[in-house]
């Protein structure tokens, strides 16, 4: 997860102890099953961009190779130490040094939204990558998860749950606290984009879209208003994942 904002490296330990060595929930129950649909036998080389304590390592086929990058030093000394060498302190939105034209894949797992300035690190992502190499793009739905912009309403007329979106076409960086039930609360950001700024995004660092996924959750409710829960839980996805190609 990249953390060019102060707040990421002072929320370093917080956000290793939520996401664990192999994930949090969604992680664990939604998003890897499904990427792992992406994976093939072929041996490849990996670059997982804003990769915080690189629990991805973990996920990769045992032929396949990883390299992590990730502008939190304590989280990249976290990945060392859970046993991923090869992880490296890297600000993926300052133009990149390492050496280009090297991976077969570029994965953002729900770090491109963390990033204050997205195109350079799709830029970054374009120069990792060998020609017509993939590049693959998790984030949380930006259509309907806006923090602080979107949220559940209730319809008792029509007895229906409904999502309520305030701000989707405005790019917005957007205060999301560390710890807000403690004195010394820290801040974070989630740069929020709409489809269509990606989508330039992408064709400006030299990409096309392949394949478009939206993943929903898979928890079930129960009691009163379960039948109108489960129901939105299928119809608005959690997370949107995007299969691109270098160009």
């Amino acid at each position: 997860m990249q953390k060019k904002n102060k707040g990421w490296e002072e929320g370093a330990k917080w956000y290793d102890q939520l996401v664990g060595d192999f994930g949090h929930y969604y992680h664990q129950e939604v998003i890897i099953p499904f990427l792992k649909t992406w994976f093939s036998s072929t041996p490849k080389k990996i670059v997982d961009l804003g990769c915080g304590q690189a629990f991805f390592a973990t996920q990769i086929p045992e032929n396949w190779s990883y390299v992590g990058y990730d502008a939190s030093q304590s989280l990249v000394q976290a990945a060392k130490t859970k046993g991923v060498i090869s992880c490296y302190v890297q600000d993926l939105t300052s133009p990149i040094q390492k050496s280009a034209e090297e991976f077969d894949v570029a994965l953002f797992l729900l770090s491109l939204q963390d990033m204050e300035k997205p195109l350079i690190a799709l830029q970054n992502a374009h120069k990792l990558l060998k020609p017509k190499k993939e590049l693959w793009i998790v984030l949380n739905h930006p259509c309907f998860r806006i923090p602080r912009q979107s949220g559940w309403g209730i319809d008792e007329n029509k007895k229906i749950q409904f999502r309520k979106i305030e701000l989707y076409l405005s790019e917005n960086l957007i205060p999301i606290e560390i710890h807000p039930s403690k004195k010394e609360t820290k801040k974070v950001f989630h740069h929020h984009f709409s489809l269509s700024t990606l989508s330039r995004w992408l064709k400006e660092s030299g990409f096309k879209i392949l394949e478009i996924e939206e993943l929903i959750s898979n928890k079930s409710s129960t009691g009163a208003k379960a039948s109108m829960e489960n129901r939105c839980r299928k119809e608005f996805p959690l997370f949107l994942c995007l299969k691109c190609e270098k160009n």
